[in-house]
């Protein structure tokens, strides 16, 4: 509590006192029927003041939920709304005009967003407020205690209790979904191809997560653990040796998207885009993420994977200090030879240029998606000389606008 609100406070205790020695004087030396209806009064609004400390408030309890605005599927893209709804319950016997609920909603960067609003209790002491969050951007977000407030009939005191209750929720990346893409298929026939077969490929040892129980699985394979928590046949999921090997290297460099965060914004659904069509085909995939905190996931497969990456895509921001050029050279042990790398910048030149020339000669397949701006007076916008120069040194090399225009860029019939 403030300073304000508490000299506020014990100026509103001090007046009452003096208006009930005031009555009380006038009852002594006036007498009369009107100095003792007066007193009366003032000790019965004394009295129900003074009840008020057990409301019940302080002693509120509540439960929240959360869902999509407006349906769906329960996954939260960046741009969603949620609808919240609050379900509230004070114990106790005393009457409460109205209750005032304030809610606050924190991003895992610190940002809130406050919300505040009202309900008339109930016969039983509980009520039900909802409200709706304005679009979300994409991050971890975390619900504070929620408070609730309420005052006497005449407004002089306020009495208040605070509940917790909701768990943390988070808003992924928005994706585009991606049918195929040749590059992925093809770009990795080379003389370090891994590039066979994912489904006749050999199995290692290694154990890569849990899948459905299928029927001719030897004893060996079934896994037991999960078996008894699930109450289901479960099995051991082995990762296989010559799965397609490929990297999404994110650039966070600031330079690189000027001052528009829109447009890392789409570099980033990008490439949760592109992890996604690689999830999807049993494609080892891995993210390299250069920044204040770098991140290096190595290309593997599996859910344990995908939500490793998802979880970095959702927090990640464009805090590099470096070029992508210098950042890549630190990691030189990553990149294996025959390892398709997919760059997704909004940068163009000759760091660039440096940066992908530097790949190739690791010899990993390299591949170049520009995020444009579209706009060529801020001078950040990809110019199709640049693409055509990479295309020249057999890269593969597209620029898109929209996260929409994805499919048709890299599906051919788009503009790239």
């Amino acid at each position: 509590m403030s300073r304000g609100n508490r000299s506020f406070i014990r100026w509103r205790k001090y007046t009452a006192l003096a208006m009930y020695a005031g009555s009380l004087l006038y009852l002594l030396f006036q007498g009369g029927k009107l100095s003792g209806m007066m007193f009366v009064i003032f000790n019965v609004l004394i009295v129900y003041l003074w009840l008020g400390q057990w409301s019940g408030i302080r002693k509120v309890q509540g439960e929240r939920t959360v869902a999509q605005a407006g349906g769906g599927d329960g996954q939260l893209f960046n741009g969603s709304s949620v609808e919240v709804s609050i379900h509230v319950r004070i114990p106790g016997l005393y009457p409460l005009p109205y209750v005032l609920v304030r809610d606050r909603l924190f991003r895992h960067d610190g940002q809130s967003i406050p919300f505040e609003t009202s309900f008339v209790p109930n016969w039983k002491r509980s009520g039900e407020v909802r409200y709706s969050t304005p679009p979300l951007k994409r991050g971890i977000y975390r619900f504070a205690p929620t408070e609730c407030s309420t005052k006497d009939v005449f407004g002089l005191f306020e009495h208040s209790g605070a509940f917790e209750s909701g768990d943390p929720f988070s808003v992924t990346p928005q994706t585009v979904p991606l049918r195929g893409w040749q590059q992925i298929r093809r770009g990795l026939r080379g003389p370090h191809s891994h590039a066979s077969a994912p489904r006749a490929a050999k199995e290692t040892t290694q154990i890569n997560g849990v899948r459905e129980y299928l029927h001719g699985d030897k004893l060996s394979r079934i896994h037991w653990n999960a078996t008894a928590k699930t109450g289901e046949w479960k099995s051991k999921a082995f990762e296989r040796e010559s799965l397609p090997r490929t990297i999404v290297v994110l650039d966070r460099h600031l330079e690189a998207y000027g001052i528009r965060q829109e447009r890392f914004e789409l570099a980033v659904s990008v490439a949760a885009s592109l992890i996604e069509l690689g999830m999807r085909h049993e494609t080892a995939m891995g993210l390299v993420s250069p920044g204040e905190k770098s991140m290096v996931v190595l290309p593997r497969t599996g859910a344990e994977q995908r939500v490793t990456i998802t979880s970095h895509l959702t927090v990640v921001e464009p805090d590099a200090v470096s070029p992508l050029f210098v950042s890549l050279q630190r990691l030189e042990t990553v990149w294996e030879p025959g390892t398709l790398v997919i760059i997704v910048s909004g940068a163009q030149g000759d760091d660039m240029l440096r940066a992908l020339s530097w790949l190739s000669r690791k010899g990993v397949t390299v591949s170049y998606i520009g995020v444009d701006e579209g706009d060529a007076r801020h001078g950040r916008a990809i110019k199709p000389a640049w693409l055509h120069a990479l295309r020249a040194k057999g890269w593969t090399a597209h620029s898109v606008r929209q996260l929409q225009e994805l499919p048709s860029v890299l599906e051919g019939g788009g503009v790239s």
